[in-house]
């Protein structure tokens, strides 16, 4: 079968990737990656028990702050809804913190009653919810950094999300279902048996259409969000599917696990319109808000962590011309800051994830006149189970549980 338009201009645009290089993020390893609402800023969370804030420029990405407080390691972040200065962070150290980069301080800790692997804020901004490893979630008033309301859950929690209309909360469990309440009531609506084993990742699409869910059978489903039914499966991995994230459009679906490779496909169709090549596991990604730009967090390519290798080494990625040039509507261009020479991303040439804790940005020019241009960023540093001491699995959108 032919391939679309669509998907033939978006493998050109993939395929003029050419070169990687690094930017520094932490002294160990990174576990969380987000954007703020506005895309101008890029954190990452770490086990060094510190957050990172860099500042997506033109033509770079400069590290703007790190943010310290944290007893434990830093296992998820997110930014707020609709204000760009605004982005909290879940620890192992039985807390949140909520911090403003205009300040670069923490504005209020929340203490909780365990020990936090996943973070959500509410599509209108007013709460936050917070989920540890005992299974309770916590939702806390985001002005007041009080508790509104805990659940605890009998069952295995994975990802937790609101859906974009903030009047459902989502659970994804390890009995493979995605368990549905009513918000703000927190009532039982619906349990869906989405997949055979444990459902570990969940996303919603920003065009309100669908939601996309990862399970530990490799495969990723779409779900129609008004019908609750299942409209299609991606079956390109081979291992448990930990992280999932759509395009600013909602046209791309992203999705990864320890295979070594990313895989992006168009939602409408399922079609692969690329993957992007690793030498190790990914465990978490995020697309730009308003661009074809996506983040990634990977583990360094042996799976051992060696503190003497470049931890935080910082390196420059570069795209090569397209066959008609131009540097589309945003006028970017394919210097993106400074440092010494990368890997490559195209096919069978996998990308530098060589440097454990570092960040790596890669523009794509568009091979001819198109809306915008495009771009892959990844940061580099992930915990295997038990490495460190950490006892990470990977299973709850990259986060898991430890212990």
């Amino acid at each position: 079968m032919a391939l679309s338009p669509y998907v033939q201009a978006m493998q050109e645009l993939f395929r003029a990737n050419t070169r990687s290089r690094e930017f520094p993020a932490h002294g160990a390893k990174v576990h969380s990656v987000a954007w703020s609402c506005c895309g101008r800023r890029l954190a990452s969370g770490s086990f060094d028990k510190t957050a990172s804030v860099f500042l997506l420029e033109k033509d770079r990405l400069v590290k703007e702050n790190n943010y310290r407080g944290h007893g434990d390691s830093v296992d998820q972040l997110c930014w707020h809804p609709s204000n760009p200065d605004l982005f909290v962070t879940a620890s192992g150290d039985k807390t949140i913190r909520i911090w403003d980069v205009r300040t670069t301080k923490c504005i209020a800790t929340v203490n909780t009653k365990g020990e936090n692997i996943n973070i959500c804020w509410s599509p209108d901004g007013q709460t936050i919810a917070v989920g540890n490893k005992d299974d309770v979630v916590t939702f806390i008033d985001a002005k007041t950094h009080r508790s509104k309301a805990e659940e605890q859950f009998k069952f295995e929690v994975n990802e937790i999300s609101w859906n974009n209309d903030n009047n459902m909360f989502f659970l994804t469990n390890g009995n493979g279902c995605i368990n549905i309440l009513s918000y703000p009531e927190l009532k039982p609506i619906q349990s869906i048996n989405a997949h055979p084993s444990n459902c570990i990742c969940i996303k919603f699409d920003p065009m309100g259409k669908y939601f996309a869910t990862g399970s530990a059978d490799a495969l990723v489903s779409l779900w129609d969000v008004d019908e609750l039914v299942c409209v299609r499966c991606f079956s390109r991995l081979d291992w448990p599917v930990r992280t999932l994230s759509f395009s600013h459009d909602g046209k791309m679906l992203a999705s990864a696990s320890e295979d070594h490779f990313i895989d992006i496909a168009e939602v409408e169709t399922g079609e692969k319109l690329w993957e992007v090549q690793c030498e190790s596991p990914t465990f978490t990604v995020a697309w730009h808000p308003k661009r074809p730009l996506l983040a990634f967090a990977c583990d360094d390519k042996d799976g051992k962590y060696d503190s003497s290798r470049e931890a935080g080494t910082v390196k420059r990625a570069e795209a090569c011309q397209g066959p008609l040039g131009g540097q589309g509507a945003r006028g970017a261009t394919p210097r993106v800051g400074e440092g010494g020479g990368g890997g490559s991303v195209g096919p069978g040439v996998p990308p530098a994830c060589r440097e454990v804790t570092s960040v790596h940005l890669v523009p794509v020019r568009p091979v001819r006149p198109g809306p915008l241009p495009f771009g892959t960023a990844w940061l580099g540093g992930w915990a295997l189970p038990g490495r460190d001491g950490a006892g990470f699995w990977s299973g709850r959108g990259g986060k898991g549980r430890r212990g």
